[in-house]
């Protein structure tokens, strides 16, 4: 039994010292770790980019625009009388008026922004950067000074069309405004507080803006593009330097840019510009009435839905819907077959109807439908102007 034991244990040790000999004259070392650095990663782009989500400049776009845009320095003078003492009536009864302050004439100077449109020298701007000057003066981009006399204004949309002695001018591209999406790039080009010919970019931030009481006919783009106090009239262009939209206005507190600015559109701009320069002045339908909106409390009153027609609060006498039979207290739900929400519908539904045409109007009376034919008149350039 001890001679057994022994074996075992015996051919043990030597099966084991066989196999540390197997191991350590046929199996191969490990090779030492290298001291080299790692090879840097590879820079290769990716099988499948992620697509090019636009131009990674806009110079381009830039280029073709900024030409055409220019910067409109006004000048009026005005008359002041000093305000004295002796200006008092109480006292011109014992002194007379030969110590009366005399007049004092003060220059009144404004800049803004503008944008040819023609190579003859048409510009398109804003009504409110020449309105009432005594004397324009447009510079070019390349510095060029030019002197403008007004053509024709519409106040209603606050437009105005210039013209300069000046031919072969550069021209801008015009656009579809009316293809504008909320998102989309546009620049703004004009002249800032007077820093000179500026560009800032910003997205689409809406379409069709209106009732903010800015004009009486309203449909603006609004952006964030910087737009600041001499940027009105400038140019709204999209990424490929065509034109959009004219710059009209800004909200702002600080009055400076808060990104929120509102463009006329181009199309609006160019239909008012064809009109001046046919016939001297914008011609809009008008029937001589005012609405106002059927709240829910107005709808339930006169048995109707809420946000369908508008309540006539007044009637001009004499006036277009006057001579129909239209009176106050009458409900307008549908013109020319097309419904009505806000009083807002009908000023542009009429606006666009030549004067003199007809119209059909359906509605409400008494809790009884009406459906009258009403001549269009055109609309009185005193009441556009208020």
């Amino acid at each position: 039994m001890k001679r057994a034991f022994t074996y075992i244990a015996t051919s043990a040790f030597a099966g084991m010292a066989a196999a540390y000999l197997a191991v350590t004259l046929f199996t191969t070392p490990p090779p030492a770790p290298s001291l080299a650095p790692a090879p840097p990663p590879s820079l290769a782009p990716a099988a499948n980019p992620l697509p090019s989500q636009g131009p990674a400049s806009y110079a381009s776009a830039v280029q073709l625009a900024a030409p055409a845009v220019v910067n409109i320095y006004t000048a009026k003078v005005t008359v002041q009388r000093g305000n004295t003492l002796f200006d008092d009536p109480f006292f011109r009864r014992f002194f007379g008026n030969q110590f009366q302050s005399r007049p004092r004439k003060k220059l009144q100077t404004s800049l803004g922004s503008g944008v040819i449109i023609s190579r003859d020298g048409y510009i398109l701007t804003n009504n409110h950067v020449v309105e009432e000057a005594d004397e324009i003066r447009v510079v070019l981009s390349n510095g060029r000074t030019l002197k403008a006399q007004v053509t024709g204004v519409d106040p209603d949309t606050d437009l105005a069309v210039l013209k300069t002695d000046a031919s072969d001018l550069p021209t801008i591209t015009v656009g579809d405004s009316q293809g504008l999406q909320v998102g989309d790039v546009v620049l703004a080009i004009g002249n800032p507080f007077g820093v000179g010919q500026t560009v800032t970019m910003g997205i689409v931030s809406a379409t069709g803006r209106d009732q903010l009481g800015i004009n009486t006919f309203e449909n603006f783009i609004q952006t964030d593009a910087a737009i600041n106090p001499g940027n009105s009239g400038g140019a709204l262009i999209n990424a490929h330097g065509q034109l959009v939209g004219i710059n009209t206005a800004i909200f702002s507190k600080s009055g400076g840019s808060q990104g929120i600015g509102f463009a006329i559109p181009v199309a609006l701009a160019k239909g008012v510009m064809e009109q001046i320069l046919k016939q001297g002045r914008v011609v809009r339908g008008w029937l001589g009435i005012a609405g106002q909106d059927i709240t829910p409390e107005l709808a339930e009153s006169f048995g109707l839905e809420a946000g369908s027609g508008v309540l006539i609060s007044g009637v001009l006498e004499g006036g277009p819907a006057d001579k129909a039979g239209l009176a106050p207290g009458d409900v307008i739900t549908r013109i020319n077959d097309q419904p009505l929400t806000s009083s807002h519908d009908i000023l542009n539904l009429i606006a666009a109807v030549p004067p003199g045409n007809h119209v059909r109007v359906e509605g409400w009376r008494d809790r009884k439908p009406f459906d009258i034919q009403v001549e269009v008149s055109e609309r009185p350039r005193m009441e556009a102007s208020q």
